[in-house]
């Protein structure tokens, strides 16, 4: 046990322990200058220098003085009022557009290239606005739904707002629910789109089916939403890309809406003298990726000759693969087991080049379609890019609008606006 006196001096080494500790962790404040200190020693030496420190104003001060520069600078550079301010349209010599459901531009591709400047390509999938971005530089390409787009302020500076509204509710494939479907409702908003940038002139790509659903009700029911009660004299037409320079048989109606104020009758463009056939396009085609058949479909696929489909098969193969249903169904389905023809046109691209009613064989291999032909009988050059991957791109490509066709669509309607 320890002494007293030991005891003693232990308590007394506890405190100055404490007391260094606690006046250790203290700030010492300088009341001239505000300058804080953790060691009492830096307090000292800082108030006993030979040159005394400054005082230094209060945070109010401070505070206001930060505030009257800024006003100051605004004052110099006034702030205009974001509301104010309106995204400037670029004037032009050049017809213009603005394009929405644009999907991979074949549409605006053929517009483009016969002379018209896009001011808005506008469409809802990524990967189809990438495939724009790659092939339009420097355009105004605007990703989202057309339900959010505002064309005031291009009113008064489009030529034509056009688009490929989607189609699948008048599709003949399709259960034609019409407007009650709400891609069918699409055209509704692009008759508010009509109505905001007030076009000269409008067109509207479509599936033929649009011109049968309900007996030709929705059709006309259509034409009287875009006449806007006098506002546009409004046309349509059913136009087969084959009759444009394109390699293909696709039926497409075309709507047309002209100002009223535009007195000239709109007519549509007159067929091309020309006949380009498979083998006219399906030579040289650049390498690109490809569906494959499996083995058993190629080994079906290799009995069907050039230019044939399923009615050609040996009668037990013809049985295995169209089923004891498919031919009880009888004549038609011609589309099924389908090997192409190099001398005819392509019949319909759809999104891939091997459903089974829609088969798209090779003319000379037995293999699908692949991209790069699908993008020929397409009519899109060979530079043309298509972002995503290989089933994507059956998609996008697919869907367009052959691009010959937009072209010559685009070249009567120049001429018809005074620009050539």
């Amino acid at each position: 046990m320890y002494p007293i006196t030991n005891w003693l001096k232990i308590g007394d080494r506890i405190h100055q322990i404490y007391t260094y500790n606690r006046t250790s962790s203290m700030v010492h404040t300088c009341e001239t200058c505000s300058k804080e200190f953790k060691q009492k020693g830096h307090y000292e030496a800082h108030k006993a220098r030979k040159t005394p420190c400054k005082k230094q104003p209060a945070m109010e001060q401070l505070v206001e003085q930060k505030v009257q520069e800024a006003l100051a600078r605004v004052a110099a550079n006034p702030i205009v009022p974001i509301a104010a301010v309106v995204v400037p349209v670029e004037q032009t010599s050049d017809p213009t557009f603005i394009e929405v459901c644009a999907g991979c531009g074949g549409l605006s591709s053929g517009f483009m290239k016969a002379g018209f400047k896009p001011l808005l390509l506008n469409e809802l999938q990524k990967t189809f606005c990438e495939t724009l971005r790659l092939n339009h530089p420097g355009a105004n390409i605007k990703q989202g739904s057309m339900l959010d787009l505002d064309l005031k302020p291009f009113k008064g500076k489009v030529d034509i707002l056009q688009g490929g509204v989607p189609c699948q509710a008048f599709s003949q494939a399709g259960e034609r629910k019409g407007l009650e479907d709400p891609r069918g409702k699409l055209i509704v908003q692009f008759n508010r789109l009509i109505n905001e940038c007030e076009p000269r002139m409008f067109l509207v790509e479509n599936v033929k089916g649009l011109t049968t659903h309900e007996n030709g009700t929705t059709l006309a029911n259509i034409l009287t939403l875009f006449e806007n009660n006098g506002l546009y004299k409004v046309y349509h037409k059913v136009l087969n890309a084959k009759d444009y320079d394109v390699p293909q048989k696709r039926e497409r109606v075309l709507i047309v809406g002209v100002r009223s104020s535009i007195d000239k009758v709109f007519t549509y463009p007159e067929k091309s003298s020309k006949v380009v056939l498979l083998k006219d396009v399906l030579v040289n085609v650049p390498p690109s990726p490809g569906a494959v058949y499996p083995e058993h479909k190629k080994v079906v696929m290799d009995l069907v000759p050039q230019g044939g489909c399923w009615v050609d098969l040996p009668e037990d193969v013809k049985r295995a693969y169209m089923g004891e249903k498919g031919m009880a169904a009888g004549g038609g389905k011609r589309g099924m087991a389908r090997r192409l023809s190099m001398n005819e046109q392509c019949l319909t691209l759809t999104t891939s080049p091997c459903q089974k009613q829609t088969e798209r064989c090779h003319p000379l291999e037995t293999r699908p379609l692949n991209v790069r032909e699908y993008a020929r009988i397409q009519t899109f050059p060979d530079s043309y890019v298509f972002a995503g991957g290989m089933g994507n791109q059956y998609k996008q490509i697919g869907n367009a609008v052959p691009v010959n066709l937009a072209y010559a669509m685009a070249m009567h309607t120049k001429k018809f606006l005074g620009y050539v």
